[in-house]
């Protein structure tokens, strides 16, 4: 069989690693050389479509459909708090599918996250292919520790639109522990943290570790929380600068803002180890006589740290909280382990001491371990590497509503995985036929602020006086932290239908028009003559190209944007 491949899927970057003829994880360059690919994916008007360095390069020269940070997207629904910040500075339009989750629109075609995170899959798997010299079939994917089960199921989508057989969801700080070697150090019981703030999200884990088990203890974050949110605090005031000197929008101007984002995110890169940086963006826009917009601004650490000191004071409560329920205080963490990019920020690293009371430790490229442990823990699915094995907790509360807006607990957060959980239901009035039942996750007892991850329908039930017929309900939460339901009528011993009704993500239906789909513009790619603009290369990537002329049924208007 194929080998299986580590695939750390990054809002900003993605990377692939494997494990190399020594049992070692190494990580895999484009042609290019790069590590890392950018997620980013850029669709032109004539219908090609470029991933990673190529794409990004695009974002400014065509924006509106040049898409980044799809994983803050994943999963979520158009209306959350977090998706309509974003879409407030996004260059490309932010729609509402049927379903409400959120969409984007590219030239008149909305396109779901998952397919946008599948382009980017594909591309990171050719990279694998190209440098194995094989085909590559099967992967291990990280998720954010703090995923829910939506994000987590269309991350799985994603992968299989991508041709890939993810044969786990990993999560990625006991990624990133296992890449450290966590487990190869010292003799006994060893307690670590694992703090990872990347581009759009972060994570908290407490996790001990001996004898080569990796025992999560407990996990926390904030999913809508990352390095962009720092960027686009910079962008926030620099929008507002210009508006209050021309009264111009820039908003409302996509190639103005792709440019202001870049140099934000070029500053602050460059602030994590210089004193000041410079942001310089002549003939950024016109202001209304016509005249051109030259914005220029030296800052420092202390004007970003300004803007975004609610954002610093975000990452404590979380690391509380999930202290305190491993029942640890912050001195018995003998390390804390840093992953992601953001990680790199002097203030970020000065909270983290603040709490933890130590240094964190940065012995690892916080932008590739998560890939690394990913093609280790790939090496201990094949039988290729046994030196490990990892104990996982759940991340949220799971249960049902009760009455009006009240939280019944079935799985309590942190509890260990595998987990199954039983609750009973018996028919109210006589002769009932079916029983239905909503299913939520989050952390609050009012689910109006939880995540409704669908209703379970109990058909076919026995008739009878009230209360004589009764269902066991079963939710199983598998070690990816994938959730399924059965259910059992008891008086006759028999197996109930139940039907999931999911309050979102793609159906099994659209994931194979999006394959067909994909499919179609691979021939209509291949049909086409090399030309010296569109070579077919996107920074060490082949480029395919998108049938303008396929549509889909049900299409969102412009009303759902965000």
């Amino acid at each position: 069989m194929s080998r299986i491949i580590g695939i750390d899927l990054g809002t900003t970057n993605s990377c692939v690693a494997v494990l190399d003829d020594k049992g070692q994880p190494t990580t895999l360059a484009a042609a290019d050389g790069e590590r890392t690919i950018p997620s980013w994916v850029s669709w032109s008007v004539s219908g090609q479509v470029a991933v990673g360095a190529r794409a990004r390069r695009q974002g400014v020269t065509n924006a509106s459909a040049t898409v980044f940070g799809a994983k803050r997207l994943i999963g979520r629904k158009v209306n959350a708090d977090d998706v309509s910040w974003f879409a407030r500075l996004a260059p490309f339009r932010i729609v509402a599918a049927p379903n409400g989750d959120a969409w984007v629109r590219i030239h008149g075609q909305p396109i779901s996250p998952q397919e946008i995170a599948a382009h980017v899959l594909r591309a990171v798997r050719r990279v694998a292919e190209e440098s194995l010299g094989e085909a590559v079939t099967r992967a291990v994917v990280t998720v954010p520790a703090y995923f829910d089960d939506a994000q987590r199921q269309a991350t799985r989508d994603a992968g299989q639109i991508a041709g890939l057989d993810v044969v786990r969801i990993l999560n990625e700080p006991t990624a990133a522990a296992l890449a450290y070697g966590a487990h190869r150090v010292g003799e006994g019981r060893r307690i670590i943290a694992v703090f990872d703030l990347g581009g759009g999200t972060f994570d908290i884990s407490l996790m001990s570790v001996e004898n080569g088990i990796f025992e999560v203890l407990a996990t926390g974050g904030d999913s809508a929380l990352g390095g962009e949110d720092w960027d686009r605090r910079v962008q926030e005031r620099i929008v507002d600068e210009v508006f209050d000197q021309h009264r111009i929008d820039i908003t409302s101007i996509p190639m103005a803002m792709s440019r202001l984002r870049e140099a934000c995110e070029n500053a602050k890169k460059a602030l994590s180890t210089e004193d000041h940086a410079k942001i310089a963006l002549p003939f950024l826009a016109n202001d209304q006589h016509g005249a051109p917009i030259n914005y220029e601004k030296r800052i420092d650490r202390e004007y970003i740290e300004g803007l975004t000191k609610d954002l610093l004071d975000r990452l404590e409560p979380p690391c509380r909280r999930a202290l305190e329920d491993a029942k640890l205080a912050p001195n018995e963490v003998e390390e804390v382990l840093l992953v992601g990019g953001m990680s790199r920020w002097p203030a970020v690293q000065a909270v983290v001491e603040r709490i933890f009371g130590k240094k964190p430790s940065k012995g690892a490229n916080p932008d590739e371990v998560v890939a690394l442990g990913a093609a280790a823990y790939a090496g201990i699915l094949s039988g290729d590497s046994d030196d490990a094995a990892l104990l996982d907790v759940t991340p949220h509360d799971v249960g049902i509503r009760v009455g009006d807006s009240q939280f019944a607990l079935m799985v309590p957060r942190n509890s260990m995985l595998p987990v199954r959980a039983k609750r009973l239901f018996a028919t109210t009035t006589e002769n009932q036929r079916f029983v239905s039942i909503e299913l939520y996750q989050g952390d609050d007892q009012d689910v109006s602020r939880m995540r409704k991850l669908g209703q379970v329908v109990l058909d076919d039930l026995p008739a009878g006086p009230a209360g004589s017929v009764r269902v066991e309900l079963v939710i199983t939460i598998d070690v990816e932290s994938i959730l399924s339901v059965t259910a059992r009528e008891l008086r006759f011993g028999r197996e109930a239908s139940v039907t999931i009704r999911p309050s979102g993500g793609l159906s099994q239906r659209e994931i194979v028009e999006i394959i067909q789909r994909r499919r179609l513009e691979t021939q209509f790619a291949a049909s086409l003559p090399p030309s010296a603009d569109e070579d077919g290369v996107a920074g060490g990537v082949r480029v395919t190209t998108r049938e303008q002329l396929i549509t889909r049924p049900g299409d969102p208007d412009d009303s759902g944007k965000a």
